[in-house]
C-alpha cells in the first residue's frame, strides 16, 4: 500500500503546485487573444513549438535520462546533476554558430534571438527542476512551478499592455521568467553543491548518453506528431488559422496538464518500483483509475467547450474554433494513454523501443496531414494527430506485454470512447439548440456512471490511508 500512498502524494503536491500555476495561463487568454489577434498569436505558437524541439537536440535530451538516473538511488547524484547540466551547456555554446541559419527562414528571421535565448534559459531551466524532482524535492519542483509562471504573467502584463512590445514581449517575458527560476531553483536547491565541473564519472556518462541519445528521435516524434500540424496549417492555411487551431487546442490541453501532473509522480514511482512482484497489478491498477479520470475530464470539455472558447478566445477570426476542440480532445485521451505506457520504457530503460512506437505515429501524422488539410481544413489536422495517437498507444499495448502486462478494462474503454464519441459529433454538428446541452448532459452522466466505481475506489483508499 506505500506504493499507492507514495503515487498519491507525489500527484497531489505536484497537482497543488503546477495546476494552480497552469490554471492561471487559462485564465491569461482573452489577454493573449485580443491583444496579439490570431495571427501573432498562431506566429507565437510556432515559435513555442519551434524552440521546443531545438531543446530537445541541443541538449541530447538529457533531461529524460537526469529525472531516469537521479531516481535510482545506486547513482551519484551529484555526478547525474553535473552530467546534465555540462552536457546542456555545450550544447548551447555549439548551437550558437546555427542560429544565423534561422533567418534564412523568413519567418523566424526577426526572432532568431529571441529563439536562441528562449532555447538557453528553458535547457537550462529544465535540467535545474528535473534533477530536484528526482532527487526527491518533489515540493521545491512545486513552488518553482508556481513562481515561474507568476513571474511570467507578471512579464506578460509589463511587455505587453505597457510597453505593447506584442509577440516579442511574449517571448522575453519567457525568457525572464526562466532565467529567475533557475536563479531560484540553485538557491533554494543548493544545486551548486551538487554541481562537478572537473572529475565527471565517464562511464555514468556513457550509461546517461546510451539512455538519452535515443530519446532525441522519440521526443522529435512526439513532436512531429503533437505540433506538426501547426506548421502545415501555417503553410497551407496561413498563420491567422494556426491561431484558430491554437485557441482549440487551448482547453483540451487543459486535460493533458492533468494527465502530465500525473505522469509525472507516475514515473518516479514506475522506475523505483520496477522490481517489484506485483507490478503488473499495480500498473492495471493505477491504469483503471486513470483512463477513469480522463474519460469524465474529457465529458465535461466537451460539455462546456462550446461556453469556454466563445468567453475566451474573444480576438477577431476565433469564431467557430470551438467545432476543432471535439477531435483534439479525443487524440488528447490517447496521447495520456501512450504517454502511460512510455513509463513502462522509462523503468525498464528500453529508450529504442520507445523510439520506435513513436515513429509509427509520426510518420502517419506526416501522411494524413498532407492529405487531410487541404481536403477539410483544420478539422484534418485534427483528425490526423487522432490517428497517429490511436496507432501509438495500440502499438505500445502490443509491443510492452513482454515487459509487464497490464489489463486495460477494454470493455469499458470502448464504452467510454463509443459515449465521448457521441458527444464528439454533437459539438461538432449541432446547433445551440435544447437538443445540444440536452443530449450532451445525458451522455456526460452516463460517462459518470460508467467510472464512478473507480474514482470510489481510489477515494476510499485516500481517506483509509488518512484515518489510519
Amino acid at each position: 500500500m506505500d506504493r499507492y500512498k507514495k503515487l498519491a502524494s507525489n500527484t497531489i503536491i505536484l497537482a497543488l503546485g503546477q495546476f494552480g500555476s497552469k490554471l492561471l495561463v487559462f485564465i491569461m487568454m482573452p489577454f493573449y487573444t485580443s491583444i496579439l489577434g490570431a495571427e501573432d498569436y498562431g506566429a507565437m505558437d510556432v515559435i513555442i513549438n519551434t524552440s521546443m524541439l531545438i531543446m530537445y537536440v541541443v541538449a541530447l535530451s538529457i533531461g529524460e535520462s537526469v529525472i531516469r538516473f537521479g531516481l535510482d538511488d545506486k547513482y551519484d547524484k551529484s555526478q547525474v546533476f553535473s552530467i546534465g547540466f555540462t552536457t546542456t551547456i555545450t550544447g548551447l555554446i555549439i548551437f550558437i554558430p546555427f542560429v544565423p541559419v534561422m533567418g534564412l527562414i523568413d519567418f523566424l528571421s526577426q526572432y532568431s534571438i529571441y529563439i536562441y535565448m528562449y532555447v538557453f534559459t528553458g535547457s537550462i531551466k529544465s535540467v535545474c527542476a528535473l534533477f530536484v524532482r528526482s532527487s526527491g524535492n518533489v515540493r521545491l519542483f512545486a513552488i518553482d512551478g508556481i513562481f515561474t509562471t507568476g513571474m511570467n504573467i507578471l512579464f506578460n502584463l509589463l511587455f505587453l499592455l505597457v510597453f505593447k512590445l506584442g509577440l516579442t514581449g511574449y517571448v522575453i517575458s519567457v525568457v525572464l521568467a526562466d532565467l529567475l527560476s533557475i536563479i531560484f531553483l540553485f538557491y533554494m536547491g543548493r544545486l551548486t553543491s551538487y554541481l562537478r565541473l572537473f572529475g565527471i564519472d565517464k562511464q555514468l556518462r556513457r550509461f546517461m548518453y546510451r539512455f538519452s541519445i535515443p530519446m532525441i528521435p522519440t521526443l522529435m516524434m512526439w513532436w512531429i506528431t503533437s505540433v506538426s500540424d501547426t506548421f502545415f496549417i501555417t503553410a497551407m492555411l496561413g498563420v491567422g488559422q494556426n491561431g484558430v487551431y491554437a485557441a482549440a487546442r487551448k482547453f483540451p490541453s487543459m486535460i493533458a496538464l492533468v494527465s502530465g501532473i500525473f505522469s509525472q509522480a507516475w514515473n518516479m514511482s514506475a522506475i523505483t518500483e520496477k522490481n517489484s512482484r506485483t507490478i503488473a497489478k499495480f500498473y492495471s491498477d493505477v491504469f483503471n483509475f486513470y483512463q477513469s479520470i480522463i474519460y469524465v475530464a474529457s465529458a465535461f470539455m466537451l460539455l462546456l467547450i462550446r461556453k469556454l472558447l466563445g468567453f475566451m478566445a474573444v480576438g477577431e477570426g476565433f469564431e467557430g474554433a470551438f467545432r476543432y476542440s471535439p477531435i483534439i480532445i479525443l487524440a488528447v485521451i490517447f496521447t495520456c494513454f501512450s504517454t502511460f505506457m512510455g513509463s513502462v520504457y522509462i523503468a525498464s530503460k528500453k529508450s529504442v523501443r520507445s523510439m520506435l512506437t513513436s515513429m509509427s505515429g509520426a510518420v502517419l501524422n506526416l501522411i494524413f496531414n498532407f492529405l487531410l488539410i487541404p481536403v477539410i481544413g483544420i478539422q484534418g489536422a485534427a483528425l490526423a494527430t487522432l490517428i497517429s495517437y490511436i496507432v501509438i498507444f495500440t502499438v505500445r499495448v502490443i509491443d510492452t506485454r513482454s515487459l509487464v502486462y497490464m489489463d486495460f478494462k477494454p470493455f469499458k474503454m470502448g464504452a467510454n470512447l463509443i459515449l465521448l464519441g457521441l458527444m464528439s459529433g454533437v459539438v461538432i454538428f449541432a446547433e445551440d439548440t435544447g437538443f445540444y446541452y440536452t443530449s450532451l448532459i445525458i451522455l456526460f452522466t452516463v460517462v459518470l456512471v460508467i467510472n464512478y466505481r473507480a474514482g470510489i475506489s481510489a477515494l476510499r483508499f485516500v481517506l483509509n490511508k488518512r484515518k489510519a
